[in-house]
């Protein structure tokens, strides 16, 4: 990079991203639940030319503001309603969220913070992985992360002040119409201590604070304002009964231990987490406001999605763009006071990367030697799933050992002070090994896992018959069976479709394990595959 002008550093971060980020997104069916259901409801828009209302089955869905499924309606548009699609808007964000930081980083601290600040997101594993993915999270963060440094540019700078605050307000609207007041309340709980910490001596001006009030109601009534002067309140009213049950149960079995986020953000955001280490402590933030943002808010996350019941892996990761700033600022300040990374981080680095590389490594061997491990494996589905004929070459493997080797390597430069040229091999060697197995490895063991599932929905597109399942829940039949908008309460009672009147045929599909559908007399068992089992179910004709 230093034969070559800065001036072509951000195209050049981009064209990486963009390697890295777009291809391969179509080569696997979406995942249950989240990325199937997402899609969905982009589909749903597209089918009924209604954009304001968020649906999945065509019925009325609480959970979240329509943006993201704007976005990948729009990308639909282009691409046709396929995998791709769905995870395109993702990979988009992931190239402006590295260019993003880099300018941010340049602009605060210099090119070589902007350049090991970007390198750090793009190496780090869940980071790197969620863009992409069809889930809304990506997006969501980037609206909130800019939106709370322009509120802190609003705040600290002598100049643009108003400029900073509508830019704010602006994208914290965004983030709003994304996946709701969650956004709002992140920066708020941000900007609220930020004022503690500085004994409540910096407030913003009136005129910036409605200024900032302005925009993000401007652009959140995009949609909020829209659907109350179109339908009415009762739709805004359960979507917030809604988010309230979120934050004080736990939905969907997703309750967790308290420490959960810590371990998953700890892990997951490898080799970030580790290196960012160095700067929880209060020297390195209380001359440095960016610091302190940054600080603040990465507390901010992991306390709130401690306390909310409902533990999801993704909930937390808005902690990843702090944490990615606090592990470059650890990292720069080495090399400006010219110390040695110290051996006890750089063991953790080393142990940890061990621990996923061999997870990568073994991933593959597990499904290449089933037939001597399932007896260990306690779960008939799983062991059904796992048996399933799928063409495996048996070096799959070597992809787990090219990150083993990027791992011992970059530790190996790490202890001998050679610290940037470490971190460059392991971000090239996370990048290289994520592609790798988004093509060679994921597809497979999706086949494993819901493949005979998709395979058999795709195969009946078109039939004029009810599809559903029975004793597990899955998106999978609305978007890959591609449900019609039609006889919306027949479709959704699945105790009929099972066991009542039918006036067309029905495809019901559970999984092995289920005790229940193999006693009623009139069902035809299709087919067992996979750890699924698919019946037919006929009318009675008189």
């Amino acid at each position: 990079m230093k034969n070559i002008d800065e001036k072509y550093y951000p195209y050049l971060i981009a064209l990486v991203g963009a390697f890295f980020f777009l291809p391969f997104l179509g080569r696997v069916h979406l995942f249950d639940w989240d990325e199937i259901n997402f899609a969905e409801s982009a589909r749903e828009m597209m089918v009924t030319g209604d954009y304001f209302r968020v649906r999945v089955g065509f019925l009325p869905f609480w959970e979240k503001p329509p943006f993201f499924f704007w976005l990948q309606a729009a990308s639909m548009k282009l691409f046709g309603v396929n995998e791709f699609a769905a995870r395109f808007p993702n990979a988009v964000f992931g190239i402006i969220t590295l260019v993003t930081l880099y300018i941010i980083g340049k602009r605060e601290k210099g090119t070589d913070f902007g350049l090991m600040w970007a390198l750090l997101f793009f190496g780090s594993m869940l980071p790197h992985l969620y863009f992409k993915s069809g889930i809304i999270d990506p997006v969501f963060n980037y609206f909130i992360f800019t939106a709370i440094y322009f509120l802190m540019k609003a705040m600290t700078s002598a100049e643009h002040k108003l400029r900073n605050s509508s830019i704010s307000g602006a994208l914290i609207g965004f983030a709003i119409i994304t996946k709701g007041p969650v956004g709002f309340l992140l920066l708020l709980l941000t900007f609220i201590v930020i004022l503690t910490v500085d004994k409540f001596r910096h407030w913003p001006r009136i005129k910036d604070i409605v200024v900032f009030a302005l925009t993000t109601f401007l652009v959140s009534f995009m949609w909020y304002g829209a659907e109350v002067i179109a339908n009415g309140p009762w739709f805004l009213v359960e979507f917030i009964k809604y988010q309230i049950d979120l934050f004080s149960n736990p939905v969907a079995g997703h309750e967790q231990p308290v420490y959960y986020h810590f371990v998953v953000v700890f892990l997951g955001c490898f080799p970030m987490s580790v290196l960012a280490l160095g700067s929880f402590n209060k020297k390195n933030i209380s001359n440095n406001q960016l610091a302190k943002w940054m600080m603040v808010l990465f507390w901010v996350v992991m306390v709130l999605f401690t306390i909310v019941t409902t533990k999801i892996v993704h909930y937390s990761s808005m902690a990843y763009l702090p944490l990615s700033y606090l592990a470059a600022q650890y990292i720069t300040q080495l090399g400006a006071e010219k110390r040695k990374m110290p051996k006890p981080i750089v063991w953790v680095y080393l142990g940890i990367g061990l621990i996923f590389g061999t997870l990568l490594t073994s991933l593959p061997l597990v499904v290449y030697f089933i037939n001597d491990i399932k007896p260990y494996i306690n779960d008939p589905f799983a062991v059904a799933g796992l048996m399933k004929p799928v063409i495996w070459s048996g070096y799959e493997f070597a992809i787990g050992l090219t990150f083993l080797g990027a791992v011992v390597y970059s530790a190996v430069l790490l202890f001998k002070s050679k610290t940037v040229k470490g971190l460059t091999i392991m971000g090239i060697g996370t990048g290289v090994t994520l592609l790798l197995y988004s093509m060679f490895i994921v597809p497979k063991i999706e086949q494993h896992t819901q493949g005979s599932l998709v395979d058999f929905l795709e195969s009946v597109q078109g039939e004029d018959v009810y599809v559903t399942t029975s004793g597990f829940h899955s998106y999978a039949p609305f978007f890959y069976f591609k449900q019609p908008n039609d006889n919306l309460e027949k479709r959704a009672n699945n105790q009929w479709l099972i066991k009542g009147e039918i006036d067309k045929p029905v495809y019901i599909i559970s999984k092995i394990t289920d005790t229940h559908l193999p006693k009623l007399t009139d069902l035809e068992l299709l087919k067992e595959e996979g750890g699924y089992r698919f019946y037919k179910r006929m009318p009675i004709l008189e």
